[in-house]
C-alpha cells in the first residue's frame, strides 16, 4: 500500500490554468491514456482531495465518479456531499486522518487527487511514498503549480516511466520517506 500523488502537469508545470482551467488538458482526450489510467485506478482504494479539486469534480460532474472508493475531501468549511458515494469531509492536519484514510483503503493504495496544496502537505508530513506526473506536451506560462511555491520534496528516485501516443510521458517517483 502506497500513497501516491499522481496528476497531470503541464510541460512548465502547472496542473489548472488560470482560474483552475483544465480545457488545456481535456483538449488531449483520454483514449491514449485510459487504459493506464484504469490499472492505477484499480489498485486504488481510498482518495484524498482538497475542497478545490472536490468542488470541480462536484461542478463537473452529474454523478460523483469515485462511488466505489471513498473519499477523503480536506477542507476548512463545510461541504455538501454527495447522495451517491461515500464522501468524507475532514480538517486539520493530515496526519490527524492518515490513519483513517489508509485504513478506508482496505490494502490497496491511496490516491492524492488534484492540485499540489495537499500533495505538499503530505509530503512534509513525512506521509507521501510516490509522485507520478503526466507532463503533457504544452505549457501554460501561469496557472495552479504542481507543488506550492517553498514545497521541498528531496531527492525523489525516478523508478519508472510511460510514453503516451500524442508525446504525453509520466514519471514516476518513490520519495524518500520511509512509507
Amino acid at each position: 500500500m502506497s500513497t501516491i500523488y499522481s496528476v497531470a502537469a503541464s510541460l512548465d508545470g502547472f496542473v489548472a490554468g488560470p482560474d483552475d482551467d483544465l480545457d488545456w488538458l481535456l483538449q488531449f482526450g483520454f483514449d491514449a491514456f485510459q487504459e493506464h489510467h484504469d490499472r492505477f485506478a484499480a489498485g486504488v482504494g481510498a482518495l484524498a482531495m482538497g475542497a478545490t479539486t472536490y468542488e470541480w469534480l462536484r461542478t463537473h460532474d452529474d454523478t460523483w465518479p469515485y462511488q466505489d472508493r471513498v473519499t477523503w475531501v480536506f477542507s476548512s468549511r463545510s461541504l455538501e456531499v454527495p447522495t451517491d458515494g461515500d464522501v468524507r469531509v475532514v480538517s486539520g492536519d493530515v496526519r490527524d486522518h492518515h490513519g483513517q484514510v489508509v485504513t478506508s483503503a482496505g490494502g490497496r493504495d491511496v490516491w492524492i487527487v488534484g492540485g499540489g496544496v495537499l500533495a505538499a502537505q503530505y509530503q512534509q508530513a513525512g506521509l507521501l511514498d510516490e509522485l507520478h506526473v503526466t507532463v503533457m506536451p504544452i505549457a501554460l506560462g501561469a496557472g495552479t503549480p504542481l507543488l506550492p511555491v517553498g514545497s521541498d520534496t528531496g531527492v525523489l528516485d525516478l523508478v519508472g516511466t510511460t510514453v503516451f501516443d500524442g508525446g504525453a510521458v509520466e514519471l514516476r517517483y518513490r520519495t524518500s520517506n520511509p512509507g
